[in-house]
């Protein structure tokens, strides 16, 4: 009886120590910015491109935090690091309130970045390994809805408190952050530290299986892609709509509301395709639709265009953040998926980095941010490339075929 009740664990702790590390890791530290950009402007705190790049520092701050997460996390523990990381992000936001210099803020954004990206790697792979395996899917779902929540609360809620002022909105998203931090350290607290030896039964040794090894390392390109497809909606989407396109606040937040709802359901969808379509397949298929969905402004931005396209990429943001988490889960088994969902992270974020900088750049130069729509999309599809090709059993195929071929046969 107490085996039969070890294996039917709730997984709500889990999902609420991942739902509260995505919610703030990107869903706040992230999206929230994006909405303030045509604010920060306004009020004459940052020009416009001075603005974007402060956008950019907190990707380079989460291509750090990436890096440094695994071995934080193991040095000082996850609860410690979570809690670290819940306090950084807070005092992120706190330390923003007036306007200064832009090394100050400078600083703070790369700050929260680092912050970030510790919720993102410590927070869904703790919820992982204390999840029983059959619950893993829906897990692994459900708890990267914090990015949409994230987002759809900060398309609902800034326009509003930018009325009271900027210091206001800056002070509610501190407050926010701590809610959301002590909330996942009250999960965390009831969460197992692993979910048992099970796991470590089903768990590989990819340095020992070539076929693992090469699908692991094209779902870790695949996913660095995504990075730079992630760039062009999550820093230049509003900005580009208010000013660019000409559409003014109210209309840009209204597509970041549709964003933010997209990023609230593509978890949801995603929880059930999964275990009908399988990892691979969902994923790859994840990749297709998002490329079409980031270029679609490239070609129209009628108010048809614009929707759809807010509403899949929204969608596919947590989803393929979700999918590529899972498919490695199930590549390596959770007792590695830390540390290989570290790496992954440090691939994503160091494309994204670079994306971010050199993205921003060229929009600078440009003056004008649709090229990097084209950009993201065309990267997209070399991500779905890699994905479909990132499978062992097409590689244990293919060698089986080089190795049983006679020496002088032709390849």
């Amino acid at each position: 009886m107490t085996a039969m009740t070890s294996r039917k664990r709730s997984p709500v702790p889990a999902i609420a120590v991942g739902l509260t590390s995505t919610l703030v890791g990107i869903g706040l530290t992230r999206f929230a910015y994006t909405a303030l950009i045509p604010a920060v402007v306004a009020a004459h705190w940052f020009t416009t491109s001075g603005a974007v790049y402060l956008g950019a520092a907190n990707l380079l701050g989460y291509l750090i935090g990436a890096v440094t997460a695994h071995s934080v996390s193991e040095r000082f523990g996850a609860r410690a690091t979570l809690a670290a990381s819940f306090g950084l992000a807070a005092l992120s936001f706190l330390a923003c309130v007036h306007a200064a210099p832009f090394g100050w803020f400078f600083f703070w954004r790369l700050l929260s970045g680092v912050a970030g990206a510790w919720l993102m790697v410590v927070g869904p792979a703790i919820a992982l390994a204390g999840t029983d395996p059959d619950r893993r899917p829906i897990v692994g779902s459900l708890m990267f809805m914090g990015i949409g929540l994230g987002a759809l609360s900060s398309a609902l809620v800034i326009p509003t408190l930018l009325h009271a002022g900027l210091w206001v909105t800056w002070v509610t998203l501190g407050a926010l952050t701590l809610i959301a931090g002590t909330a996942g350290d009250v999960a965390l607290y009831r969460l197992p530290a692993q979910s048992g030896a099970n796991d470590r039964t089903e768990s590989h040794t990819p340095a020992s299986n070539p076929a693992i090894r090469w699908a692991v390392a094209l779902v870790v390109a695949a996913y660095a892609c995504d990075g730079i497809g992630f760039v062009p909606h999550t820093v230049f989407w509003v900005d580009y709509l208010a000013r660019e396109v000409g559409l003014g606040m109210g209309p840009a937040n209204l597509q970041w509301a549709l964003f933010g709802l997209g990023a609230m359901l593509g978890p949801v969808v995603t929880r059930y395709i999964v275990p009908r379509a399988g990892w691979r397949a969902s994923l790859t298929t994840g990749f297709i639709i998002k490329s079409l969905a980031v270029g679609l402004p490239f070609f129209a931005i009628t108010i048809g265009a614009r929707s759809l396209s807010s509403i899949l990429v929204g969608a596919l943001i947590p989803s393929i953040v979700a999918l590529t988490s899972g498919r490695l889960a199930e590549l390596v088994g959770p007792v590695q998926h830390k540390r290989l969902w570290g790496r992954a992270t440090a691939a994503f974020a160091l494309a994204q980095a670079i994306a971010g900088y050199g993205l921003s750049g060229l929009a600078t130069v440009m003056s004008s941010y649709r090229p990097t729509f084209a950009i993201g999309a065309a990267v997209l599809a070399i991500a779905f490339i890699l994905a479909w090709f990132g499978d062992p059993a097409r590689f244990a195929q293919r060698t089986s075929r080089r190795s049983s071929s006679p020496p002088n046969a032709p390849r």
